[in-house]
C-alpha cells in the first residue's frame, strides 16, 4: 500500500492593504493544521487585481509574516524581492492563458460586456453574490474589443458536493448561485475564482484553508477545476471569521487592526498570535508562537480529519 500523498496548503493574501488579525487567524489554521498533518505550506501573493494591489503592501506582508514566525516552505520569503516569482500571481500570466485555452477548446469561453448594474437589472439579485443570467452567452462578442469586455466560462447545471473538515457535508449549485463564471473582468484582470482554482491545481494544493466568507466559492471552484482536468479536488476547511461587529468582518481596506500597527504599539508576536487565536474561539495560552500553533487541541483534531 503506497503512502498517502503529503498535505500541501497555501497562505494567500492579496496585497491590497496591510495584514490584520483576520489574516493571523487564517495563518494559525493554515500553518497549524498543515504542520500537524506533516504537510507543506506555500505562500501565494494574490495580486490579480492590478488596480488595487500595491508593492508596498506585498513587502509589508512578507515582513509581517517573517516577524510573526509563519515561514512558508516555498517559495522562500526572499524570492519575493525579485521578479518574476512563482508565488506571485501577476507573474503567472502564461499559466492562466494556458488554462483559459483548455476551457476555450471545450467551447465554454465567451465574451461579455455586462456591468454589475446590467446583471442587477436583468434580475441577477443584489449584494455581493450576483447571478449572471447568461445575456452574452449567444451574442458572439469580439473578445479582442478592448476595455469593457470580460470573459466568462459556461458552467454546467447540477450539484457539487464536498465535505468541509469543520462544517461537514455541503451541497451547492454553482450555476444557480452565480451563473456562468467571470474569469477575466472588464478591466482585463483575472478574477479570484479563476486564478485561485488554476493555482491550486497547478501548484498541487491538496488542502484549502480559508474563512467562511468564501464557502460559497467552493462548489464553483470544484467544477472549474474538473473542467481544467483536476479529477480529485483538494480538501476544504472553512474557519470562522474575526468580526468587528455582529455583521461586519475585519477588512484590510478599512485598516482594521493591522499587524503593522500592533507591532508599532509594542505587542510581541507571541502575544498577537494568542490574541488572534482567542478572537477565533480557540483555546490558547496568553502567549502563542507560530511554531506552537500545531499543538492546539482544536487544530490537531482538524488535522486528523485531513489525514483520514
Amino acid at each position: 500500500m503506497s503512502p498517502a500523498p503529503q498535505v500541501v496548503s497555501r497562505f494567500a493574501p492579496a496585497p491590497t492593504g496591510y495584514l490584520h488579525l483576520g489574516h493571523v487567524v487564517n495563518a494559525i489554521y493554515v500553518w497549524g493544521v498543515t504542520r500537524a498533518a506533516g504537510g507543506r505550506v506555500l505562500l501565494r501573493i494574490e495580486d490579480h487585481d492590478r488596480q488595487r494591489s500595491r508593492p508596498a503592501f506585498e513587502r509589508a506582508a512578507i515582513e509581517d509574516l517573517a516577524w510573526l514566525g509563519f515561514v512558508p516552505d516555498a517559495p522562500p520569503l526572499s524570492a519575493f524581492a525579485t521578479t518574476p516569482c512563482e508565488g506571485r500571481q501577476s507573474d503567472r500570466f502564461v499559466v492562466y492563458e494556458q488554462a483559459l485555452a483548455t476551457l476555450r477548446a471545450q467551447g465554454r469561453v465567451y465574451a461579455c460586456d455586462c456591468s454589475r448594474a446590467d446583471i442587477v437589472a436583468a434580475g441577477g439579485g443584489q449584494g455581493d453574490e450576483l447571478r449572471y443570467m447568461g445575456r452574452c452567452r449567444h451574442r458572439h462578442l469580439d473578445e479582442g474589443a478592448g476595455r469593457g469586455i470580460g470573459l466568462r466560462v459556461r458552467l454546467d447545471e447540477g450539484d457539487e458536493t464536498f465535505e468541509d473538515l469543520r462544517l461537514g457535508h455541503q451541497r451547492q449549485q454553482p450555476s444557480a448561485q452565480c451563473g456562468d463564471l467571470l474569469v477575466r473582468d472588464r478591466e482585463g484582470n483575472w478574477t479570484y475564482q479563476f486564478v485561485a482554482t488554476v493555482d491550486d491545481f497547478v501548484q498541487g494544493v491538496t488542502l484549502v484553508v480559508r474563512g467562511e466568507d468564501l464557502l460559497a466559492s467552493t462548489g464553483r471552484q470544484i467544477q472549474l477545476a474538473r473542467l481544467l482536468g483536476r479529477q480529485v479536488p483538494p480538501r476544504f476547511l472553512h474557519h470562522g471569521l474575526v468580526m468587528k461587529t455582529p455583521t461586519q468582518k475585519l477588512s484590510k481596506s478599512d485598516g482594521d487592526t493591522s499587524v503593522r500597527d500592533l507591532r508599532t504599539q509594542g505587542i510581541s508576536a507571541a502575544d498577537l498570535i494568542a490574541r488572534a487565536a482567542s478572537l477565533a474561539g480557540l483555546s490558547a495560552p496568553l502567549t502563542l508562537t507560530a511554531s506552537d500553533v500545531a499543538a492546539q487541541a482544536e487544530v490537531t483534531a482538524l488535522a486528523r480529519g485531513v489525514q483520514s
